[in-house]
């Protein structure tokens, strides 16, 4: 067996994974707000979290393409919540332990996040700092061995499952962006409490709360990296995050489109199908001729990354450019679903809902437009 068929043959198993784990319950997930915990061990047993950890540290050592494929395929099937979800444990905090981590950080954190046994939230938004984290206002002060961190998060993905998180705060606060640093929290510790479910207009399966932290005593060795290094290491991982948000817009892309080709070919009107109808045939060529320009850019910045060359403007770009693609695909194919485009019973409402968000978390896209411009004007 060679490699495609080996990448394939893992998708395969995956899809039939959403298929018998996934599906049936989806809907009952979405009224609850919550995935339950219970599916991040399923996850785990079946070896679809973190697989390209290594595996010194009870990974797979799988190529990123792997994992990243995870996240492609929840959100082609529909279920971009849970593709969030897994996205937050395996495409955003993962890499952050496996590239910043000491090696104790990694032995006794990486395993169990592989085996779902801990769940990850990672917590930099804060009220008043979404896009701009250098106005993060939580504070983590030295004490001899420990941190007393205070502050509060939200829009906190995995925050009520969470066992782990990994927190934005600012250590020096007088030296602004250099002055932040990440650490590693047990989400049991005293002080640590979580906030209400908030509800939102899509990803209504995602639990996203508030975090608090009340004079909360972290002990030193969980600082990830080094003090006052925070927003450096953020800027070093953010492409990760940004591919994966990319890769679950191309998800959904192809997944609106099947589920509307379908429809039209069986659905008719004034006594015809409606995929006999110019503007309908012209809607989906459009949506899939422009899902074939962004699975082009989006191979390119996969490639890049995995050669370590993915610079920040260019997925920025990628970023931006797949999330607005996305966001007018899905619209315009809800638009051929008629009336039921607006019924939650269709799927392709939920992939309406679920599409708005993608281009506000990550960085805003106006943000996104601003580092390219800085990338060609300068400040």
């Amino acid at each position: 067996m060679n490699q495609d068929q080996e990448f394939e043959l893992f998708r395969s198993n995956y899809q039939r994974f959403l298929a018998e784990y996934v599906a049936p319950y989806y809907e009952q997930w979405e009224e609850q707000g919550l995935i339950p915990r219970e599916l991040w061990y399923k996850l785990g047993e079946n070896g679809f979290l973190c697989v390209d950890v290594p595996e010194a540290y009870g990974g797979y050592a799988a190529p990123v393409d792997y994992s990243l494929m995870l996240v492609e395929e929840t959100a082609r099937a529909g279920f971009t919540a849970l593709a969030v979800a897994i996205g937050g444990q395996s495409e955003l905090v993962s890499p952050y332990i496996q590239n910043i981590g000491n090696e104790a950080q990694k032995q006794y954190w990486l395993p169990k996040m592989v085996s779902g046994e801990v769940v990850v939230a990672i917590a930099m938004t804060e009220a008043n700092a979404g896009s701009d984290l250098q106005a993060i206002r939580t504070q983590a002060i030295r004490e001899g061995e420990h941190y007393i961190i205070n502050g509060t998060k939200t829009f906190i993905s995995n925050g009520r499952n969470a066992d782990l998180i990994v927190l934005v705060a600012k250590t020096d606060s007088a030296q602004g962006a250099k002055g932040m640093s990440i650490f590693l929290i047990d989400a049991y510790l005293p002080g640590v409490s979580k906030g209400r479910a908030l509800k939102k207009i899509g990803l209504h399966a995602q639990d996203t709360v508030e975090l608090f932290f009340d004079n909360v005593q972290v002990p030193a060795e969980q600082l990830l990296g080094e003090e006052n290094k925070g927003f450096a290491y953020l800027m070093q991982e953010l492409p990760r995050e940004r591919l994966s948000i990319s890769m679950m817009a191309m998800g959904a892309i192809h997944g609106a489109i099947e589920i509307t080709t379908q429809y039209v070919q069986a659905r008719k009107a004034f006594g015809q199908y409606l995929s006999q109808m110019q503007n309908t045939r012209f809607v989906i060529a459009q949506a899939e001729i422009k899902a074939k320009a962004a699975a082009a850019f989006l191979q390119q910045c996969v490639d890049l990354y995995q050669q370590e060359q993915l610079s920040i403007p260019h997925v920025a770009a990628l970023k931006c450019f797949i999330t607005d693609t996305q966001g007018e695909i899905i619209d315009q194919l809800l638009q051929l679903f008629g009336g039921y485009g607006y019924m939650q019973e269709y799927p392709i409402s939920r992939f309406f809902v679920d599409a708005r968000v993608q281009r506000i978390y990550g960085g805003t896209n106006e943000i996104m437009k601003e580092i390219v411009a800085r990338s060609l004007l300068g400040k």
